[in-house]
Order: structure tokens, then C-alpha cells, then sequence
């Protein structure tokens, strides 16, 4: 609230939004928004994973924390209006070829892209005030979805990958869900992973583009994917899923988080036709069409579940063939 009101975007709406779907009913997306904490409480009084902390707990760290975001905020809505999605190319290394050009790009406007440490450190912060601190709870679908597929699991020498972690939240949870599973974080962005060596304790950090995992085939037990997709070409989707596809182990799974799609959620269609509007997001109007099963099922991962919390929806892929590993006995 305090960043949109320095930053005021109601003053300058975008001129491309048009929006077709019809406003949420009355009180709907407070009660989705509160959903999202039901169901990390209920998943946490059932045991699949700790109580989990989703940000910084000391007061002058939080407030350092919160300054610096608003007064970025001032120069994203700027960004914004004057159309600078693009502006992270000459931020990215000269004349290298690691970067492919859909990701040189400010995504949400943010300063910096994907490639400074200063937007690396108030990454956590902008996302958690974009979704009004559900963040943490709405990722953790995908958590919940792999705790429940593994609670008969022994999860010793169990290889676990974090595909596009990014400064390291999401793969903190994990290290305290999976606490004796093998755990890489893989990112595309130096400056993110070396954020991430502050919030993860035994994690290993790859740098490397999803589109060529670093992993022999059929090496990796699971992989977590998190918002990555909808900021992929639709070009590169396939590929990305191929790839997953190829280094899990037949019975491996996928746990995969990303936006909800309107077919999903259709009273909350209207914020997502103003998202990608509002937040650089080139690609987010395809994916928001793309049939998600299909996709990953020419991939061979075959849907096992699902769930939705607020603007975030999680799916449970399964790599097609049986289990190579035995459960743990009861």
C-alpha cells in the first residue's frame, strides 16, 4: 500500500488494458487471499512440513528491507511509464551469449532484471507485497503436493532440484521439509544464487539455463519449478519440459507452481488480464491460454494432482515408468 501510493500507477493506467472479464464479486478475493494461510496452517498441522519463516526476522532488518523496496518503487512505476521493459539488456554481461534475449528484460519493471545484486536482495520483498504476503503459502502448493506424494517415502540419497530458484526462499522451505534428500538449486542469474547462499545452509547452487540442465538423464528424483513458466517464450516451454522430463527417473515427479489461469479461477480472471499490463510480463498472456496438462504430458509427465491458492495454482507431475527405488517400510 505504501509503494502504490508513492508510486500512484492509477495516475498513468496503461493504455493497452482492456480489461473483458467482469470485476471479482463482492469480498471474493479477500476470502481467496485468506485461503492461501488456511491451507499452509492446515498443511502444517498435518506434518508435511515445519512452520516456516517467509522473511527477515529481525525489526531494523524488516525496515531496511521495506525502505529500500519503496523507494525502488518510485523508479519501477517510472520504468513502467515509459515502457523500459527492455532496459536490463546493457546490464548483462558485454558480448555474452549465456543470456538467451527473452530474459535480458525487466520483468515487473524491476531495476536491474535479473542480473544486479541489489535487485536479487529486494526480490522477496517486491513479490511478497505484489501478493500481499501470501507468497510463501501459495508456492508452498507445490510443497505440499510432493510432501504428500513422498510421506511413505525414505527421503535419504533422494536427489531434489529447484529449477530457476532464484534468491533461495523456496528452497530454504525445502531444505526444512526435506531435511535428508540431496538439494541443488539451479538459476540462470549469478546475482540471485549468490543472494541465495545467504537463506539456504547445505544446498548446492548451479548456475545454468533450463533449457540444458547440467544432469545425465534419468538422475534426479524431483524437481520444484517455481513462476518460472510464465515468464518462458512459448517457443521455449516445450523445450524446458523436455528437459525436466529427461533427467528425472521414471516414478519421479515434478512440483510445479505458477499463476493461476482463468479456467482455474474465473471470478479472479479480471486481475489476471491487469497483470501483465500493470508488471512487464510478455508472455504471461500466452501461457495464461496454455493447456498446462497437455504440455507436459507430450513431455511424458503425466498430472497426478493439483491444487489452488489464490493466485497460484500447484501441479504434481509424474515422470511416466515405474519407480526405480523402493518406499522406506512402514
Amino acid at each position: 500500500m505504501a509503494a502504490r501510493a508513492v508510486a500512484r500507477p492509477e495516475r498513468a493506467p496503461p493504455t493497452s488494458f482492456a480489461p473483458s472479464a467482469d470485476p471479482p464479486p463482492r469480498g471474493f478475493t479477500r476470502r481467496a487471499w485468506a485461503e492461501a494461510f488456511a491451507k499452509d496452517a492446515a498443511d502444517i498441522a498435518a506434518g508435511l512440513y515445519p512452520a516456516l519463516d517467509d522473511g527477515p526476522i529481525d525489526p531494523a532488518q524488516a525496515w531496511r528491507k521495506t525502505a529500500d523496496f519503496i523507494a525502488d518503487a518510485r523508479e519501477v512505476e517510472a520504468r513502467r511509464r515509459r515502457g523500459g521493459g527492455v532496459e536490463a539488456r546493457a546490464q548483462a554481461p558485454e558480448g555474452s551469449t549465456a543470456y538467451p534475449a527473452y530474459y535480458r528484460q525487466n520483468f515487473h519493471f524491476q531495476s536491474g532484471g535479473w542480473f544486479t545484486p541489489d535487485s536479487a536482495a529486494r526480490y522477496e520483498a517486491q513479490v511478497d507485497a505484489l501478493f500481499g504476503g501470501t507468497t510463501g503459502p501459495m508456492r508452498r502448493r507445490a510443497l505440499s503436493l510432493l510432501a504428500k506424494a513422498w510421506s511413505d517415502r525414505d527421503h535419504r540419497g533422494l536427489a531434489v532440484v529447484d529449477l530457476a530458484c532464484g534468491s533461495g526462499a523456496f528452497l530454504h522451505d525445502m531444505e526444512r521439509t526435506f531435511p535428508r534428500a540431496r538439494l541443488m538449486g539451479v538459476d540462470l542469474s549469478p546475482a540471485y544464487l549468490v543472494e541465495a547462499t545467504a537463506r539456504v545452509e547445505r544446498a548446492s547452487l548451479i548456475q545454468a539455463n533450463a533449457e540444458r540442465l547440467p544432469f545425465a538423464d534419468a538422475s534426479i528424483d524431483a524437481i520444484t519449478c517455481i513462476y518460472l513458466f510464465h515468464e518462458l517464450p512459448p517457443r521455449v516451454r516445450p523445450i524446458v519440459a523436455a528437459e525436466i522430463a529427461r533427467v528425472l527417473k521414471p516414478g519421479g515427479y515434478l512440483a510445479f507452481a505458477d499463476a493461476v489461469q482463468p479456467s482455474d479461477a474465473p471470478h479472479l480472471a479480471r486481475l489476471l488480464e491487469a497483470f501483465p499490463a500493470y508488471f512487464h510480463e510478455p508472455y504471461f498472456a500466452d501461457y495464461a491460454r496454455t493447456d498446462l496438462t497437455t504440455l507436459f504430458a507430450v513431455a511424458g509427465l503425466i498430472e497426478r494432482d493439483s491444487d489452488v491458492a489464490f493466485l497460484t495454482k500447484g501441479v504434481l507431475f509424474e515422470r511416466a515408468g515405474e519407480a526405480s527405488e523402493p518406499k522406506a517400510a512402514p
